[in-house]
């Protein structure tokens, strides 16, 4: 698969990035860590990949601007262009050695993303998406499940932390859809979840509360691999309203009915 050069630097900002965590991974009661909220966790580990990772595509476009999970929004001079960065999704499971996290990098033009990264460094898997180019997993071409029985599927979520407003609507939406599936997964990463939708590991997957640095690349990585990506509303507002469906397109159509 031919990268292009602005897929290339992604690329090489999440592989640099990702030694640190390597390294920290299994050793986390050593970690210096602080609470930013209920179940909400950030790492010494976290706030250095992103460091890397910023500084890495800075010195690419240096004018870009910027939407990073640890530092939040850096206007650059070029607005037209933005990376926005999750240097470390899945941090509770990071902080517990559970190998499902990920870095997840993705760049915006003119409010569309066209490139994307998503890398998990225990499992060395890659993936990565260009608008229009595919999407594919360490060179091989991903295309979401063919299911379109609700009862052959097997769906993927993210759970809200205690004391968040979703959680009783949630557990209901769960009820819902649990009772017409094969099962219900969560992972504890939504950029993961995503990807595995993409490559067919699971058939569908939503969520809400989630902020752009969440899904970015992931919602391209669904598309570039045939899939539908939408709101609770069937609609392009997943980076305002936080609510995401993603599958194909049958189960897609399906989750968006259950959860209305």
């Amino acid at each position: 698969m031919a990268r292009s050069a602005i897929l290339n630097v992604m690329v090489e900002a999440a592989l640099k990035a990702s030694r640190r965590l390597t390294r920290d991974f299994g050793e986390v009661e050593n970690l210096q860590v602080s609470r930013k909220g209920p179940g909400d966790f950030v790492s010494n580990a976290d706030k250095q990949a992103e460091t890397t990772i910023a500084s890495m595509l800075r010195k690419a476009r240096p004018g870009y601007s910027m939407l990073l999970e640890e530092s939040g929004a850096i206007k650059g001079d070029d607005t037209q262009h933005r990376w926005i960065v999750d240097p470390l999704d899945g941090t509770t499971n990071f902080l517990h050695s559970n190998p499902f996290f990920c870095i997840s990098i993705a760049l915006e033009t003119q409010g569309t993303v066209v490139a994307g990264v998503i890398y998990n460094p225990i499992t060395d898997e890659l993936f990565t998406a260009e608008r229009g180019q595919g999407a594919y997993l360490n060179d091989r071409r991903l295309r979401v499940s063919g299911r379109r029985e609700m009862m052959d599927c097997l769906v993927v979520t993210g759970i809200p932390h205690p004391g968040r407003k979703t959680q009783a609507e949630f557990i209901t939406q769960q009820n819902n859809i649990m009772i017409q599936t094969a099962g219900v997964r969560a992972l504890g990463s939504a950029a993961l979840s995503l990807a595995y939708v993409a490559a067919g590991r699971f058939d569908g997957y939503w969520e809400s509360e989630l902020a752009p640095w969440d899904i970015a690349a992931g919602i391209l990585m669904v598309r570039e691999a045939g899939g539908y990506v939408t709101d609770y509303d069937d609609k392009n507002e997943m980076f305002s309203n936080g609510d995401i469906i993603a599958g194909n397109e049958y189960i897609h159509k399906k989750i968006l009915g259950i959860l209305k």
